[in-house]
């Protein structure tokens, strides 16, 4: 429709008031169940829409996708849409980020267990590891930024990308064909169009969207699963409502369902991705149509499970529980274990020797993990390092050796920093859109 006001008021191709009038009245009156069943008859989605489109206006139906092509049509289309699907899921994520900065805030200076290989490692903070959440949000924060900026419309292209359809109808006349192609991009919301493509613009466009949105999934079923990980050892659970039943058989459960969802999805999201790099792959020169029904499927469930994810994620970060009595427990029996090496530099210090020691820190150590691991008894190495005379000069000096703030490093630090120097300054671009009451989807 705008291309034909176009060609006519502003580039002189004969068409009559009366025609654009015609159009104007039925664009809403389309027959879809017609156009079903034209689709049958012609086995063209855009021509049987033309056809029926044109029962209507019999008058301006002679001009009708004049000197178009259906991916003039279907290809813009799925541009504009992308870019509208982009501006609803970045206002969903910078929510996200806003929920996990509030959480990280909190919970800061809260001492917690690190772990590398599922195994208890150097202490860190509760609100340090929802950082490196935050990170990757961040990562996919800029990347679908950067593919919602980096859009650019087809334009008026042709068949073939060449514009020769056009070039007939100006009469051979560049500066016109150059102009409509800039004033449709421009009426389309574009800053720009593609120079060069095609039948259809480049399918890599569609494979660094889902790219972006892959990625978007990796990055939430890595937090979920830590979350999943951290609910079985107590320690921090997801929202539990009042009347939830966390299994049918099994009364007390409490399982991580929200998570578990999103893993789920973020899955299936990420295996998108090999769709849209396939298809993009086995295009043949100027385009084949082993594309079309693919992207359709493909393109939708992108925007419609990242849609999804985002929606469910909200609803898990505005009300995540920490539990840090559990937390304490799991650090005490652990800590002591990580603290032999400062016990050790503090024994040294009082004018004992460094090797004798150590070694009986072993023996009491080996004691100790026996305890544990043979028994199933609470670590007593504390209790070991107290009754042996040996370590009688550092007795006094033990629980400050013991407190867990001692061992977090800079992790409070580097939340603050972090938080103030990355995350507000994406946070700012949202102001006025983070998403106050996030509900959850029902899947």
């Amino acid at each position: 429709m705008k291309l034909i006001m176009i060609m006519r008021k502003k580039l002189g191709i004969d068409i009559t008031n009366a025609q654009i009038a015609q159009l104007e009245k039925n664009l809403d009156n389309l027959d879809l169940e017609a156009a079903a069943e034209e689709e049958k008859l012609t086995r063209h989605d855009v021509m049987a829409h033309v056809h029926v489109y044109a029962r209507l206006c019999p008058l301006a139906g002679p001009i009708i996708h004049l000197g178009a092509t259906s991916c003039y049509v279907g290809d813009n289309t799925d541009i504009i849409i992308i870019r509208d699907g982009l501006e609803i899921l970045l206002p969903k994520l910078a929510t996200c980020i806003h929920y996990l900065t509030n959480f990280a805030e909190k919970y800061r200076d809260q001492p917690t267990l690190g772990f590398t290989h599922l195994q208890p490692a150097q202490l860190t903070t509760v609100g340090k590891r929802a950082c490196l959440w935050l990170q990757d949000f961040l990562m996919d924060e800029k990347a679908l930024s950067r593919v919602k900026n980096d859009l650019r419309f087809r334009g008026v292209k042709g068949t073939t990308g060449t514009q020769a359809s056009f070039m007939a109808l100006f009469d051979g006349d560049e500066k016109k064909v150059k102009n409509l192609d800039k004033l449709v991009t421009e009426m389309a919301g574009f800053d720009s169009a593609f120079i060069i493509c095609g039948q259809t613009y480049s399918r890599k466009v569609d494979l660094e969207v889902v790219s972006a949105l892959a990625s978007l999934g990796a990055t939430t079923h890595k937090m979920c699963t830590d979350l999943r990980l951290l609910a079985n050892m107590k320690e921090i659970e997801e929202p539990f409502e009042k009347s939830q039943i966390g299994s049918s058989a099994m009364a007390y459960k409490r399982n991580p369902m929200r998570n578990e969802r999103c893993c789920a999805l973020s899955r299936h999201l990420i295996a998108l991705h090999s769709n849209a790099a396939n298809t993009a792959a086995t295009q043949w020169l100027e385009r084949t149509l082993d594309d079309s029904a693919n992207r359709r499927i493909t393109l939708a469930e992108s925007f419609l499970c990242s849609d999804a994810l985002l929606i469910t994620l909200m609803n898990i970060l505005e009300g995540l529980v920490v539990y840090p009595k559990v937390i304490e427990k799991h650090i005490a029996e652990e800590l002591p274990f990580m603290a032999t090496e400062n016990i050790i530099m503090a024994v040294v210090q009082a004018g004992g020797d460094r090797q004798v020691c150590h070694e009986k820190i072993r023996v009491l150590s080996q004691e100790a993990g026996a305890q544990v691991k043979i028994l199933g008894k609470p670590n007593d190495l504390v209790e070991r390092i107290k009754k042996d005379e040996y370590f009688a000069a550092i007795l006094p000096q033990l629980d400050k050796i013991l407190d867990p703030s001692t061992f977090i490093g800079r992790a409070p630090s580097q939340v603050s920093e972090f938080i103030a120097e990355e995350v507000r300054p994406v946070l700012n671009k949202y102001a006025g859109k983070i998403i106050d009451k996030p509900v959850v989807l029902k899947i």
